[in-house]
């Protein structure tokens, strides 16, 4: 589904020259959910931004179904390819309400039935009507994230692009948002591609990954290679005690799988217990 080849993208020229990430190969099977991991710098996020037309390529190739991605993208590329951004709350426009939100990308691709299918993508999501004239400030953090991902997927794309989708969640909530990821993988055929720098998330919902080191390939491993504690290389090793082990994946894989799409209340979800249980009318900002 997703063929990367001799990626590299630099930003900056002369002495600012920087080489984010130098001559990365990889490919996702369809269906797939593939993991890059990383520290911080490590240009995870910068291969995700590059597959969405957001950085630029200075060399390789990006092909999506076989087909070679050119520039600039279009609208086609845009319904089958989408994103989740790290914050949803930067990601999300504060002056405009859910329904808002949710109906542009059906407006710019010109679908139709938009009140039907922006009830639907909430609902999908583990929430209903009754968020869909709230902003984002009247929302948790979980439910934020819940938002961005129905927009990500009201389109029907076939590829999600993640990018830390739960690093600014507690753990709970964390695991929510995750199971509910993976239930939308199996009941739609997604493909994902999902990026962290915690590996106990990574594991959580991906088979194979990607370790990734200024800019490069560390390794390519699979998630049992390393709760079996046997990575090839001496950094996914160090990765590995930063994150003290896995106890956290244990901590995730725990947590009831109870956000199950019309089935799930959301009022009474941990997210929303978080959020000091406010369930206010919606205000103009």
């Amino acid at each position: 589904m997703i063929d990367i080849k001799d990626l590299s993208i630099v930003f900056g020229s002369g002495r600012l020259r920087v080489e984010a990430v130098k001559g990365l190969d990889f490919h996702v099977e369809e269906g797939e959910a593939f993991g890059l991991v990383g520290e911080s710098g490590s240009g995870k996020s910068t291969v995700l931004r590059a597959i969405c037309g957001l950085a630029p390529i200075a060399r390789g190739s990006i092909s999506i179904n076989g087909n070679k991605v050119t520039e600039p993208r279009g609208r086609q590329f845009y319904s089958t390819v989408q994103m989740v951004f790290q914050d949803p709350y930067g990601s999300l426009h504060p002056r405009q309400t859910i329904d808002r939100i949710l109906s542009e990308p059906l407006s710019i691709h010109g679908q139709r039935d938009q009140d039907l299918r922006i009830v639907a993508a909430l609902e999908e999501v583990g929430l209903g009507p009754a968020y869909r004239f709230r902003y984002p400030h009247q929302l948790s953090g979980g439910q934020r994230q819940r938002v961005a991902i129905a927009r990500a997927l009201i389109l029907n794309p076939k590829i999600v692009l993640l990018d830390e989708p739960t690093s600014a969640l507690d753990a709970s909530v964390q695991a929510e948002i995750l199971n509910l990821l993976e239930r939308l993988r199996t009941e739609r055929g997604l493909t994902y591609i999902l990026v962290s720098h915690d590996l106990a998330v990574v594991t959580h919902l991906c088979r194979r990954l990607l370790v990734m080191r200024n800019g490069e390939m560390a390794e390519l491993t699979d998630s049992s290679t390393l709760r079996r504690g046997q990575p090839a290389s001496a950094y996914t090793r160090e990765l590995i005690r930063a994150t003290q082990g896995f106890a956290r994946a244990k901590a995730l894989s725990a947590v009831p799988r109870r956000i199950c799409g019309k089935a799930a209340d959301p009022l009474n979800s941990a997210e929303h217990m978080h959020s000091g249980g406010k369930n206010t009318r919606p205000r103009s900002p």
